[in-house]
């Protein structure tokens, strides 16, 4: 099976980059990199020592509901290039494990779907959980603090 390792989308993310409002309603934060674990969930590259970043609550589900996560995510405060959907690791997956967790239609965690899974194996994971019928897309997410990192469809 082929799977694709998919960004925030383009519009969305300019929005954010021109002021719009984050999930809660707030105007995203804006801060200097260090350079040290700063993953833009647009490009899915780290944000470099120097260059200005975005610091936001985001959802990443259509609409409110008891599943709906929200949580801090990091964005390049300019416009950057949205990485091409592959079926390669993202180069910002550089942790040594990540949480890999499969969703339903209706955007609900799919119960005995999610783990800790090692970086290495996360493909071989999303294709396993796509071998299920009630997994729609799956999240890949900090093991550290559960944050949001980018999902992943079939192709």
């Amino acid at each position: 099976m082929t799977i694709q390792f998919k960004a925030l989308p383009t519009q969305d993310v300019r929005a954010l980059q021109f002021g719009g409002p984050d999930a809660y309603g707030h105007t995203p934060e804006r801060k200097i990199s260090d350079g040290d674990g700063m993953p833009c969930r647009h490009c899915l590259k780290n944000i470099a020592a120097g260059d200005a970043y975005l610091v936001l609550a985001y959802r990443p589900f259509p609409e409110l509901q008891p599943y709906a996560e929200t949580g801090p995510i990091f964005l390049h405060a300019e416009e950057c290039e949205r990485v091409a959907e592959s079926e390669v690791l993202p180069e910002v997956l550089e942790s040594p494990d990540y949480i890999v967790r499969g969703y339903g239609r209706d955007n609900r965690i799919v119960y005995g779907s999610g783990g800790v899974i090692p970086t290495e194996a996360i493909v071989a994971r999303a294709e396993a959980l796509f071998e299920r019928d009630d997994i729609a897309y799956v999240h890949v997410r900090s093991a550290r603090n559960n944050c949001y990192q980018c999902r992943i469809e079939r192709a």
